[in-house]
């Protein structure tokens, strides 16, 4: 009995061996594939200062030549010394390496000067050059494979965005690598393009989007990036120092470029709404106003539970398909603050059916056609001030792994206003200028005061800042009312809008009534202004607006 005891165990111990055996020959056989770059990632020492830590490039570049083809490699950013560590591993003619020469952009040079506040768009004069920054002479390097760089990461964590002009620098020095080896043999020629980042920031996600990241481990990013979309990143001018392209005036060349690599996707513009129904209105006159200028691109409204079925019916009816979403708290706004709930805007990332949308505030007016917003990449916006841009309108490119960067750094990176505008500057700190005449911001301040009646008839459209037209009178601009907000003033513009109002269909203008509050804090900032006796002198203006005796609940 017991024989037969041992003689069972040694048969059971005899298949488990065979089992293992088994199961590490499929392991090695699937894991030991040599036929994606994304699969082949290994250490190559336990020395911490050594370049080749981990991946073992050279073995990644011989599987990719299939043993026959030479893999082209240029350095970008490696000194004579770390260059010749490359050359030390002997990997006979399969792999030939280069390193990449340029001229280091002047350490004079700071971002401002690529991101000033305001530049000249008059095209009568002769248009703002930007700073030399300085390319590699690329018809010296058209058979790149394989792109390695060093990125500069001193001081730099990964949060929050860099505003560094060398380590732009060298992110469109690689770029510009792959995209004149990409389009070197043709467009119909396959031709396979890797960028590898050595440092612990990694690239600058406005170049190399995380959709094209293969695989990253430790401190190195490997990307094969989307040549189309690259191109149109290096066509962009280096700062917004001129107006984006095609718009700008000073190369023709790019302009045309840039006109004939367009997409051929499902595209809308997209507006959100939050928290409260104070901006139902707003939306409903921006959709007639686009549609007024007929564009041919969808109207998408995001919503919270907040807004009412019986808004939705309006809204739709205006024009905007719509579609409720959760929202989203803004970590750093005041508890109850008007932008406490901004950080809903960021849900636009998830519209990945669209392979492009302009998101426009609803409290802008269209006036012009301005589809031709879509032809430019992430992010497009119009200035705001200093280095920043304004979230009010904006060219995005939706991409789930970006919304999920961007819910993880929302924790980390702080905000100089609190809400979605700080934020998003803080992430996307190399931006492309758009003319102001998409985002005419209405603000009046200083020596701009004398314009507030003199606004310019060509704008696209109009951003309605400070108490906006459907919350005040139609007889003038309620902002004049409240010192505070008097650079917002402007019965011009107050007026442009109201135009659109009297041109919108019956069923749809009951949805821009006044409430009992709204009516009686118009009202209360009226007697205010007469008792100050406010120079501008608005408040002794009869009001006939019949909305103020057609009150809505």
């Amino acid at each position: 009995m017991a024989h037969k005891t041992l003689h069972s165990n040694q048969k059971l111990f005899t298949l488990s061996l065979i089992l293992l055996s088994l199961s590490l020959l499929i392991f090695f056989i699937f894991f030991g594939s040599k036929n994606n770059i994304v699969n082949r990632f290994k250490v190559e020492t336990d020395q911490p200062n050594q370049l080749f830590t981990n991946p073992r490039w050279f073995d990644l570049i011989q599987e990719e030549s299939n043993g026959d083809k030479k893999i082209k490699v240029g350095l970008v950013n490696f000194n004579d010394e770390e260059a010749s560590q490359y050359e030390v591993h002997g990997y006979g003619s399969l792999v030939d390496t280069v390193r990449v020469h340029f001229n280091c952009v002047s350490k004079v040079r700071e971002w401002k000067d690529f991101f000033p506040v305001w530049i000249n768009e008059d095209s009568n004069l002769h248009p703002r050059t930007c700073p030399e920054l300085p390319m590699p002479q690329l018809e010296e390097y058209w058979d790149l494979n394989v792109v390695v760089a060093k990125v500069p990461c001193d001081g730099w964590t990964t949060e929050a965005g860099m505003r560094d002009v060398f380590r732009l620098q060298v992110n469109l020095v690689v770029a510009n690598l792959l995209v004149r080896s990409g389009w070197a043999k043709g467009p119909n020629v396959k031709w396979e393009l890797y960028a590898v980042f050595i440092g612990h920031c990694g690239p600058m996600p406005e170049i190399f989007r995380c959709d094209d990241l293969l695989r990253k481990e430790g401190d190195h990013w490997v990307y094969k990036p989307e040549l189309k979309r690259l191109q149109q990143k290096v066509l962009m001018p280096p700062g917004t120092c001129q107006i984006a392209y095609p718009f700008g005036k000073t190369d023709n060349a790019r302009q045309n470029k840039l006109k004939n690599r367009q997409f051929n996707h499902r595209e809308a513009y997209v507006t959100v709404l939050h928290s409260s129904e104070a901006y139902v209105c707003g939306a409903i006159a921006l959709a007639q106003s686009i549609i007024r200028t007929n564009s041919t691109k969808d109207l998408l409204l995001l919503h919270d539970e907040h807004v009412s079925p019986r808004s939705l019916t309006g809204l739709r009816t205006a024009g905007w398909k719509t579609r409720q979403i959760e929202r989203i708290r803004s970590p750093f706004a005041e508890k109850g603050s008007y932008n406490e709930w901004n950080y809903s805007k960021l849900r636009i990332w998830l519209l990945t059916w669209y392979r492009k949308v302009v998101f426009i505030d609803s409290d802008f007016l269209v006036f012009k056609n301005m589809d031709w917003v879509f032809h430019y990449p992430q992010i497009s916006a119009a200035g705001n001030d200093r280095t920043l841009f304004n979230s009010g309108i904006m060219v995005i490119e939706p991409s789930l792994c970006t919304f999920e960067d961007l819910m993880l750094k929302s924790f980390k990176v702080g905000s100089y206003n609190g809400g979605d505008q700080g934020f998003l500057n803080e992430v996307f700190t190399w931006w492309h200028r758009l003319p102001k005449e998409v985002n005419f911001l209405k603000y009046f301040d200083g020596n701009h005061s004398l314009n507030r009646e003199k606004i310019p008839d060509d704008l696209s459209a109009i951003h309605y800042l400070g108490l906006k037209p459907w919350m005040c009178y139609r007889d003038y601009d309620c902002n004049w009312d409240i010192k505070e907000r008097q650079v917002f003033a402007s019965d011009k513009a107050h007026e442009k809008w109201w135009q659109v109002y009297d041109e919108m269909p019956e069923r749809l203008k009951q949805y821009c009534g006044l409430s009992p509050h709204m009516n009686w804090r118009i009202k209360k900032w009226r007697r205010i202004a007469k008792k100050l006796s406010l120079p501008d002198e608005h408040w002794k203006i009869g009001v006939t607006d019949p909305r103020q005796y057609n009150l809505v609940q």
